[in-house]
């Protein structure tokens, strides 16, 4: 499990980016999966969620997952919204203690969110779609709707696919400088490719918004001495799945 520095200093959370060892899943899941959408056996993916709930904590409620749709929406956790169905969306915001909520990931961006003086917590799964189309932005601003400031919000940029692993098509850049010529500065070429730099612009995105306390965990999730699940690493292997790792986070 891998911290946030500025995100432990809080007191009153707990937080963790999980990489892919500790957990009981086996070949290509191996070992510690937590994605209930993979191939793998779900009684191991439950086993791996169950050790991820108790190195966070052994008497909170179960980990609050949503189904990830690449898309620019959230959900609220409040005290009468605690509901056991699991909702499309791509993060969630709660306010309440012992709630433990959680993205899973294979290259894009975990993302981290806390207001340690409103105690309000986030977990964003901001892969470039998502990213281009502002859960960033939208969570942030439901955020101060409930009574955040943005001077007290704690960012953490978590492992993700780093830009000289993450090449890119033409038409992906298009998208990209369409929404804003300045976005090129996050897509480099080399040897007749291109190269896009999504943990920047998830960076870019915080401090738009005014976001000023971020910290960047630079680990590339493709580079397999790192132990970290990558869809683009195993589809460069051929396999016809990927494990998901996990970044969670909750309110004591």
């Amino acid at each position: 499990m891998i911290k946030s520095e500025k995100l432990s200093r809080l007191k009153n959370i707990k937080h963790g980016f999980f990489n892919k060892n500790g957990g009981v899943s086996v070949g290509i899941y191996k070992s510690l999966n937590c994605g209930l959408g993979s191939k793998d056996n779900p009684n191991k993916i439950r086993k791996n969620l169950s050790i991820v709930k108790k190195k966070i904590s052994k008497r909170s409620r179960e980990i609050y997952l949503v189904h990830q749709r690449h898309s620019n929406k959230f959900i609220y956790i409040g005290k009468k919204q605690i509901s056991e169905k699991k909702i499309n969306a791509d993060a969630i915001i709660t306010d309440q203690k012992k709630i433990p909520i959680a993205v899973l990931t294979a290259d894009c961006v975990p993302l981290l969110l806390c207001d340690h003086k409103e105690n309000v917590v986030a977990a964003i799964h901001a892969g470039w779609k998502g990213a281009l189309k502002g859960i960033v932005k939208n969570v942030l601003n439901f955020m101060m709707k409930i009574g955040c400031k943005k001077r007290n919000i704690i960012a953490a940029i978590g492992p993700c696919i780093q830009q000289n692993n993450y090449n890119v098509k033409k038409d992906f850049e298009k998208k990209f400088l369409k929404m804003n010529s300045q976005n090129r500065i996050f897509f480099k070429k080399k040897n007749n490719k291109i190269y896009f730099n999504l943990p920047n612009f998830v960076k870019s995105q915080l401090k738009s918004n005014k976001i000023t306390k971020i910290d960047t965990i630079r680990i590339d999730t493709f580079y397999k001495k790192n132990n970290f699940f990558s869809a683009r690493r195993s589809l460069r292997s051929k396999h016809d799945d990927y494990g998901r790792n996990i970044s969670i986070i909750m309110i004591n």
